[in-house]
């Protein structure tokens, strides 16, 4: 990777675009042909994979965009995030190439350490919980709990999974995880960690 700025805290890959104004944080990799617009705000030790593209959007530390993700305007990232390749977000319910809809675009916050797997789509206007996991090709189109594990169109809750990715085995409403031994409870229908 050669770097279009040397004085740059970040790396970026000499067909990377970063337009002026885009705030990108120290140790960040920007890999081939991606591009960055102005008003994107980049975290951190990030990994941005070739053709992506962000736009008005905030991406906290230590998120790894795959290959061919674009990151549209309303969309936050908070820290540890995992975009799958090709995996898609959306910011307008309505869209149509006549009628101009900026005003429309609707929030959508994927939490701390999620995952989204390749292929998927978020559908704009919800958010995806803390360690959550999206299933590769599912189809998001309501909010994702924290630590649940939803697959499917339209995705649906398939199961629970610890912060560290595994899936969870629930008994009498606990589970501890079989590789890092973090251990949660099932509360109100709704899987938290145990204190």
């Amino acid at each position: 990777m050669t770097g279009n700025n040397t004085a740059a805290p970040y790396q970026a890959h000499e067909t990377a675009i970063i337009d002026p104004g885009a705030v990108i944080g120290a140790g960040t990799r920007i890999w081939h042909w991606a591009h960055i617009c102005a008003m994107a705000r980049i975290g951190a030790n990030c990994s941005l994979g070739q053709n992506v593209y962000v736009g008005d959007a905030r991406i906290g530390n230590n998120v790894k965009i795959q290959n061919n993700v674009s990151v549209y305007d309303a969309v936050e990232l908070e820290d540890d995030v995992f975009c799958g390749p090709s995996m898609v977000f959306t910011n307008v319910m309505n869209p149509r190439a006549s009628i101009p809809r900026k005003h429309e675009f609707r929030r959508t916050l994927v939490k701390r350490g999620a995952t989204i797997g390749a292929g998927a789509v978020i559908v704009c206007g919800h958010s995806i919980g803390r360690y959550a996991m999206v299933g590769a090709g599912a189809v998001v189109t309501r909010d994702v709990a924290d630590f649940t594990l939803v697959a499917g169109n339209p995705a649906r809750r398939m199961g629970w999974v610890c912060r560290c990715g595994i899936r969870l085995k629930l008994a009498n409403g606990h589970a501890e995880c079989e590789v890092c031994k973090c251990r949660y409870v099932l509360d109100a229908g709704w899987v938290r960690e145990a204190k």
